[in-house]
């Protein structure tokens, strides 16, 4: 078998699949009275809904794809300084867009001629500004000119910004982070981790059971200590991403060996165990989402490895890969699909009530079905995108 030294074809699959539920699971929370079984389990119930399990695949995903983007940086000739660097880049990168919008859920006050999505608007085309990959004909002088135009737009945002109430008034403040916010917390700890400890296994795992002992201490032990530990509340999340390393570092290594499917047969062996050892800790917490419970977390790990041995098998071992081309660009340029919906969510909401979906299209399995083809249009024009050479370098 070839070797397999940048890319695994089933990682970006994998990526793909999950961003599309991503979009689809975040779009059904506007709908009404659709399956509980699709929906986020709410606070204080122990159940696992289709969306609990998608942050944490997507979590895992960015620990599969760490060794990888690491080894090829080194292949490219990366000096260890120019990695840190761009860990350290793109980690801030997540935490900036996170914490922005975040906030935007708490905007309440602002000047007549910025809304609460006009906001939101303003902020996600600024960080396209930001982060886009400018053409190479570009000059630096114009790229720089364009860099500065979404750099003021967020700092004019953050000046304007009002939380809150009127009695009590909030600036920009972290809080929870967001999605992005802590997918950059669990990056910087993972990948920096990973940069030095490298491939050994039996390191990489006991970083992974401190990370579920945090979860574990959280909910038996808790206090002040473990929020100060909790690396902006990533503590127990970033041990599905220290999953998806030891994962790949595992997979490659029997893969290169000419091994893949011995190592998938083991990975598939661990997907029991993780389930089960998650029902076994069911008593600390339940399995919850908002409480990051160990349940959640070793149930969640066990469903995503037994994903990657299925799309492992499919796609790089049996090496069939058109199944999943319409979605490809979802896996490949992954965060300018996740902030389409956002530009498309802001722009609906300021044009007003007027351009809603009637409450029928809206309702049961026929908003189920509107949230999924609204899911694969996001998906296409991440495609269209992609064409157009229009990407996000985080």
């Amino acid at each position: 078998m070839t070797k397999i030294t940048r890319r695994l074809a089933s990682i970006d699959a994998f990526r793909a699949i999950t961003m599309l539920l991503m979009i689809f699971v975040n779009d059904l929370i506007l709908d009404i009275r659709v399956p509980e079984w699709l929906e986020h389990a709410r606070e204080g119930e122990d159940r696992l809904g289709l969306a609990d399990t998608v942050f944490p695949a997507f979590l895992f995903i960015v620990g599969l794809s760490i060794p990888l983007a690491i080894r090829a940086g080194r292949e490219r000739g990366a000096s260890r300084t120019t990695t840190l660097l761009h860990i350290l880049r793109r980690s801030f990168a997540l935490l900036v867009m996170g914490f922005f919008l975040v906030n935007y859920e708490e905007f309440t006050q602002g000047p007549a001629l910025v809304s609460q999505f006009g906001f939101l608007l303003i902020i996600t085309i600024a960080f396209f500004f930001i982060w886009l990959v400018y053409p190479e004909s570009w000059s630096v002088a114009r790229k720089w000119l364009f860099r500065g135009i979404g750099v003021a737009a967020l700092v004019f945002m953050a000046i304007i910004y009002k939380g809150g109430t009127p009695e009590h008034p909030k600036w920009l403040e972290p809080s929870w982070w967001g999605i992005l916010g802590l997918i950059g917390w669990c990056y910087l700890t993972c990948a920096l981790l990973y940069f030095f400890i490298g491939d050994r296994l039996w390191a990489l795992g006991v970083i992974f059971l401190y990370f579920l002992g945090f979860a574990i201490l959280a909910h038996t032990r808790g206090g002040t200590m473990m929020h100060y530990l909790s690396l902006g509340g990533s503590g127990g999340l970033s041990a599905f991403t220290m999953a998806g390393v030891m994962t790949t570092v595992y997979y490659q290594r029997m893969t290169n060996s000419g091994k893949a499917v011995k190592g998938l047969l083991v990975l598939t062996a661990w997907t029991p165990v993780l389930i089960v050892a998650g029902f076994i800790l069911r008593s600390i917490g339940g399995i919850a989402k908002l409480g990051v419970t160990p349940s959640w977390i070793l149930i969640c790990t066990g469903i995503s490895v037994g994903c990657v041995v299925l799309l492992g098998y499919i796609v790089d071992v049996q090496g069939r890969q058109d199944w999943y081309r319409l979605i490809r660009p979802a896996g490949t340029i992954t965060l300018t699909c996740y902030l389409l919906p956002d530009i498309h969510f802001a722009i609906l909401k300021l044009l007003g009530p007027s351009v809603q979906l009637p409450e029928v299209l809206r309702t049961g399995w026929i908003g189920v079905g509107k949230s999924l083809v609204f899911a694969f249009l996001i998906v296409l024009l991440t495609g269209v995108l992609e064409k157009k050479k229009i990407r996000l370098s985080v």
